[in-house]
């Protein structure tokens, strides 16, 4: 699960239709590296002015400690109702301050986009069940998939494509058994995620893929109502006090269903092309397999998925970083960039699995910190230990230019890992 706000999700026409598109498009020569035009400002203000393309003003913020600052500020709100989002409007809304027309009237469940009080309210309902134990308990069983799909490449020859072989099944495998979900029916939920969040898909489509999607999951929300079973929906649907609508349950699933494998299927990818990109890295953790923990963590450092950030809206006049935010304005956090602050880190460019930890924004922070967080670290620590360890002979099939990226998704990753082994 991911970075941005609660779980990694958020709105697919976010951050894209009216942002400057060299903030966006990754240079497939420098797969790793932030946007070029994000990668430019780094030498600028840790806040600056971010002229969107519907004539609205935004603030970017490039800096480690100011970006925790917005993050962690209750002034500043993910309620994009109360507070309109001018990364979200057409010109015509960002000159009269309207909403965006693809926000909902309601919320119900999609407590990513909540202030408190309702978002502690929901949350609530869920921390206990991503605990760093209860994550831990999972490892065996997360173990017991990695290898059947690493048996499972191995047997069918000596190649593959890495992300439906591997980097995907695992988060999707999980994260279905979790929430009771029948994992024959997870093409069906992918295909609509990648519509829902692709720049390229017109509005009918991801309308289509919209209603595609509810209509799954309150399928899914009937059925726990009718049987109870052991899975943490049925959990939602018979335990919360007070009880919680159909609405919200559909909601809250989509979130956590959306999160759990999208997310960390392309961190998990991303991460072993980065891994095999550079073979003095990998080398330094076959040797010693202790590194897994700090590594995961410097992978989700370096190869930051989120396209740009998250933004947030201020609810009243804020100093940040040498300038006043006005009550109203929109501010967005760069996270790829706060995750390469060379005020931060040494050498932020340099991927060293070696690395001392230290805080980063993979995951966001404060309130809407990711929910999913441990069971992510969980994913990648398992998924790449044992591809490690079982495939010593791993390498790229292909030159990495030609590793085809996800330039037009709003998470960042490879649509495919050519690799071979043998």
């Amino acid at each position: 699960m991911d970075p941005s706000s609660d779980t990694t999700t958020s709105s697919p026409t976010a951050l894209r239709g009216a942002m400057p598109a060299d903030l966006l498009e990754r240079d497939a020569r420098c797969p790793f590296d932030p946007a070029p035009g994000l990668v430019a400002r780094r030498d600028g203000d840790p806040v600056q002015p971010l002229p969107l393309a519907n004539g609205a003003r935004a603030w970017l913020v490039t800096g480690f400690d100011e970006a925790r600052a917005v993050l962690a500020d209750p002034r500043f709100s993910n309620d994009r109702i109360r507070h309109p989002d001018a990364t979200q409007m057409t010109a015509e809304q960002a000159a009269s301050g309207a909403p965006a027309v693809d926000i909902p009237e309601r919320q119900d469940g999609m407590f990513i986009f909540m202030d408190p009080p309702e978002h502690t309210r929901l949350r609530s309902l869920l921390t206990g069940q991503f605990t760093v134990r209860r994550m831990r308990a999972l490892e065996s069983r997360l173990r017991e998939i990695a290898v059947e799909h690493i048996e499972a490449m191995r047997a069918a020859g000596t190649s593959a494509d890495l992300v439906p072989s591997y980097a995907l099944p695992l988060p999707s495998l999980m994260i279905c058994e979790l929430l009771g979900v029948d994992y024959a029916d997870r093409e069906t939920f992918q295909r609509n995620t990648g519509v829902a969040l692709s720049s390229s898909s017109s509005d009918e489509e991801k309308a289509r893929a919209g209603g595609e999607l509810y209509a799954f999951i309150a399928g899914l929300v009937a059925a726990k109502r009718a049987e109870r079973t052991d899975d943490l929906l049925s959990g939602l649907v018979h335990d919360a006090d007070p009880p919680l609508t159909d609405a919200q349950l559909i909601d809250m699933s989509l979130v956590l269903l959306g999160a759990g494998h999208e997310t960390t299927a392309n961190n998990l990818a991303l991460g072993m092309f980065a891994l095999l990109e550079r073979p003095e890295q990998l080398a330094a953790l076959r040797a010693d397999p202790s590194l897994i923990d700090g590594t995961v963590e410097e992978l989700l450092r370096y190869c930051s998925i989120i396209q740009l950030g998250v933004s947030r809206v201020a609810t009243e006049d804020v100093e940040l970083g040498g300038v006043t935010v006005a009550a109203g304005e929109t501010v967005v956090v760069g996270t790829p960039e706060t995750n390469r602050d060379p005020r931060h880190w040494a050498d932020p460019d340099h991927l060293d699995v070696h690395r001392e930890r230290a805080p980063h924004l993979a995951f966001g922070h404060g309130i809407h910190q990711c929910l999913g967080q441990q069971l992510a670290r969980a994913e990648m620590r398992v998924g790449i230990s044992e591809l490690v360890a079982r495939m010593p002979d791993l390498r790229l099939a292909v030159p990495a230019e030609e590793v085809p990226l996800r330039n037009d998704m709003l998470i960042f990753g490879v649509r495919a890992l050519p690799v071979a082994w043998g």
